[in-house]
């Protein structure tokens, strides 16, 4: 997962269980589910973005959805709940590419509340002139997160020796509830 995304990961404890979850990596048979606010509110209730993804032309550190050599990615997403001005959406992944949930949620309008690298650092002032009490204290919230609302909620795989399929929860964090809670307040 990204640096400042919270979550589930799965780590290999020798080469044989290594090689089998490389391969299904690799088959994209690993079922993958993150949780994001993201701004904005997506049209629909669930959807699915497709595009290809490779290294931006310029800035070498960024992944582009507009790259001319890249590879296919796949993310479906569904909404959980909407807010003033933000949506937490749920995420899986048919691919895994770098930076993809980051990438795709940019290139279709709501990037990801916090990402410093794909989305606006904080929300855009609705109107000139102070804040509203409302707006400033969801700002405060979204900047004292200190990072992206972005976590990794399910890993589902097959077992390395059993072919059993195993799947494991991570329910979202504190700092990430503590913000759904003072958006939930208006």
């Amino acid at each position: 997962i990204d640096k400042d995304t919270s979550g589930i990961l799965v780590a290999a404890k020798n080469d044989h269980a290594h090689n089998a979850l490389a391969r299904q990596f690799k088959e994209h048979t690993i079922k993958r589910v993150y949780l994001a606010l993201v701004y904005g509110s997506p049209k629909g209730e669930k959807g699915k973005i497709e595009s290809v993804i490779g290294r931006h032309p310029v800035d070498r550190k960024r992944m582009s959805g507009k790259a001319r050599h890249g590879k296919h990615a796949v993310t479906h997403w569904q909404v959980v709940g909407r807010y003033a001005g933000m949506t937490l959406v749920r995420l899986r992944l048919e691919t895994g590419r770098t930076h993809q949930i980051r990438v795709h949620l940019a290139s279709i309008g709501h990037p990801i509340l916090g990402d410093p690298l794909y989305g606006r650092a904080r929300p855009a002032k609705a109107r000139k002139g102070h804040p509203k009490p409302d707006e400033a204290r969801i700002r405060n919230a979204i900047r004292d997160l200190g990072r992206q609302a972005l976590h990794a909620h399910l890993i589902g795989f097959e077992h390395p020796r059993t072919g059993g399929l195993l799947e494991f929860r991570s329910e979202i964090p504190r700092d990430i509830n503590a913000l759904i809670v003072t958006l939930e307040r208006f």
